[in-house]
């Protein structure tokens, strides 16, 4: 039996009448707390379904399946035959407007911009609004936006609302058609309790990473430019929590430049041990870089994490990032690419660690004002209930 996802239980009190279904594409993913966090904190009554191919979901509820797998694999074998009138996705769109309006789900909430496209038909169908939450790749990406540009623009048109996370993706999602009166822009959040504050200055010189190994965060820029620290700090250590396709390289990378005594790769740990592992840290790291595909983050949810920790962090102008780290004041930034500029950064708070605990102070003071979780969920609730009121009017 499939392994549920999300627990059932609410996490945030006085839980409405409302029903929210909350729709994504992937069953599990260590890195997408941010699924997980509306999952659990939306004050409604929430139905989670996943769906496993983009060009041929099969959605499914926890562990069963709205349609069945194994029906879902004769429409395709069918299909191939060229003998259905009707194509297989006909068949899913229909089973997913019936349990939208057997469950009575007041809003869908799409998680990335691929999800509303296969979903959209459905709920115009069920006559159920549904937002749209853009998270990263789904709004960069250009193999993507050459596949969806014109569904996307036939989602705008259709669609209650589309959330970005970032002020850059905002200006991105204007450009792909979305009408501003439509846009919102909410940031994510982090439970800062669940961070304890660090002491930068009476850390040893360790640097920390947390995110998965793929282009867009180029971890390999990141040792490069650690390289150059522990040429004159021999007591520095960087520690980088988390896998990917780039990770069996960038261990290469470490023994070929001679650091892999200086580096720890520690693979994709659970939350306790990144939030122990930045409370002993000196500052937090990360060279995003907008890809020669067009792929970019969104707003790095370890860079929230990391300043909830106390922790100044030091990375690029890219993406989201400058509208959680304000330069000189709750980290350091440098230009995309910068690898000269991020050795300089990293070794000024390993020679000046009085400064790293003045930054790490007051990027935990900005995350709690500015991105705590709450905050987050309570302003997407705000996004869902006002489209709710909005139909039911």
């Amino acid at each position: 039996m499939m392994q549920k996802l999300f627990p059932k239980t609410r996490l945030t009190e006085n839980v409405t009448n409302d029903t929210v279904c909350i729709i994504h594409p992937n069953k599990s993913a260590y890195s997408e707390t941010f699924i997980r966090a509306h999952v659990e904190k939306l004050p409604a009554t929430v139905k989670v379904i996943h769906y496993g191919s983009w060009s041929f979901p099969i959605y499914q509820q926890e562990d069963r399946p709205i349609l069945p797998s194994d029906l879902g694999s004769r429409l395709m074998r069918v299909a191939n035959r060229r003998v259905l009138q009707r194509s297989p996705q006909d068949f899913q769109t229909k089973a997913l407007r019936n349990f939208l309006l057997d469950n009575r789900v007041d809003v869908v909430l799409a998680e990335y911009g691929f999800t509303g496209v296969c979903i959209m038909d459905a709920c115009l169908q069920a006559n159920v609004p549904f937002v749209v939450h853009f998270h990263g790749l789904d709004a960069y990406n250009q193999s993507l936006l050459d596949q969806y540009k014109a569904s996307y623009k036939q989602m705008f048109a259709v669609t209650n609302a589309v959330i970005a996370v970032s002020h850059d993706m905002e200006q991105q999602l204007l450009s792909l058609g979305t009408p501003p009166e439509k846009l919102f822009y909410n940031p994510y959040g982090v439970d800062t309790s669940l961070f304890s504050m660090s002491d930068p200055a009476a850390s040893a010189p360790v640097f920390v990473s947390v995110g998965r190994f793929v282009d867009k965060k180029a971890p390999h820029l990141t040792l490069l430019a650690f390289k150059q620290v522990v040429q004159k700090y021999s007591e520095a250590r960087l520690v980088m929590l988390g896998d990917g396709i780039l990770w069996e390289a960038c261990q290469q990378l470490a023994r070929g430049l001679c650091i892999t005594e200086f580096v720890d790769f520690l693979g994709a740990c659970p939350h306790s041990q990144v939030a122990a592992t930045m409370a002993r840290a000196r500052a937090f790291v990360q060279h995003s870089m907008r890809t020669t595909y067009g792929d970019s983050e969104g707003t790095p949810v370890a860079v929230l994490e990391a300043g909830a920790t106390g922790l100044p962090v030091i990375a690029t102008r890219h993406a989201g990032i400058p509208d959680v780290v304000i330069e000189g004041e709750t980290g350091l930034l440098v230009d995309e690419g910068d690898v000269e500029g991020m050795a300089e950064c990293m070794m000024r708070l390993a020679d000046d660690p009085v400064l790293a605990a003045r930054l790490g102070k007051a990027a935990r003071d900005k995350i709690g004002k500015e991105f705590a979780m709450d905050k987050s969920i309570s302003n997407l609730w705000r996004i869902l209930e006002r489209v709710i009121t909005a139909n039911k009017s």
